[in-house]
């Protein structure tokens, strides 16, 4: 259920609201894409060595969201979904209550909330709704589901074609669960990759140093020569 068209400016919203999960330092996996070198080394010091601890789901309905990622975006000649860590990010930014995707406009940081919490309980009734439409078609809770039932209880909810009225519900909450999927992985270095983002390449492998190192207050520093003025009052 991989192939999101994924626009520039998609990537640069997407990069602003995963920020906020750049600096915690309890993901196993996931990893923001564009977290800076020195911070970035020493968020990764702090990692527990261990798997990552749910802070919102309870652990059979993160083994759940895990789940639902990697049939989202699976692994094929890329990295997927689940190797990336993207049901980690999904926990800490629900957790949080941090509105990935949103009906209306915030306007104020208590809309924000508000949305947050709503996005709570919309992936608790949302799983459970899973569960019950699950035990419905096959007998069976979704995670003890063969996977070909798996997807196809995801494609009823993907595609219009498959709708039926009695999966209006389900159907609202597989695209935020995709939508929070898709911003999850695209933020990570291997979502970003695989779409060959230009944003990762650095313009300087390393940030020069100091070409004065015996003056680094620069009190001793001479004007430009007449000539190297010129050139640069031509360019202005």
């Amino acid at each position: 259920m991989g192939g999101q068209g994924i626009e520039r400016r998609e990537i640069l919203r997407f990069i602003g609201i995963a920020s906020v999960a750049a600096t915690f330092p309890g993901f196993s996996k996931w990893s923001f894409a564009c977290a800076q070198e020195h911070g970035h080394t020493a968020v990764a010091a702090a990692v527990p060595a261990g798997p990552y601890q749910p802070l919102f789901f309870k652990p059979a309905q993160y083994q759940m969201i895990e789940r639902l990622a990697e049939l989202i975006l699976p692994s094929d000649d890329t990295p997927g979904a689940k190797e990336a860590g993207v049901a980690e990010f999904i926990d800490f930014m629900v957790a949080n209550r941090v509105p990935v995707v949103g009906r209306r406009d915030v306007r104020s940081t208590q809309d924000a909330i508000q949305m947050g919490e709503e996005a709570q309980q919309q992936f608790v009734s949302g799983l459970g709704w899973m569960n019950a439409r699950s035990k419905s078609e096959f007998g069976r809770e979704f995670m003890e589901c063969a996977k070909e039932q798996q997807v196809q209880l995801l494609e009823e909810l993907a595609y219009k074609a498959k709708l039926k009225p009695t999966t209006e519900r389900g159907r609202e909450f597989f695209q935020m669960m995709r939508d929070y999927t898709v911003v999850g992985y695209y933020t990570t270095k291997i979502g970003l990759e695989s779409l060959g983002y230009p944003g990762l390449r650095p313009v300087w492998p390393k940030m020069p140093g100091c070409s004065h190192p015996n003056d680094p207050e620069h009190a001793f520093l001479q004007e430009p020569k007449t000539n190297q003025l010129a050139i640069l009052r031509s360019d202005s």
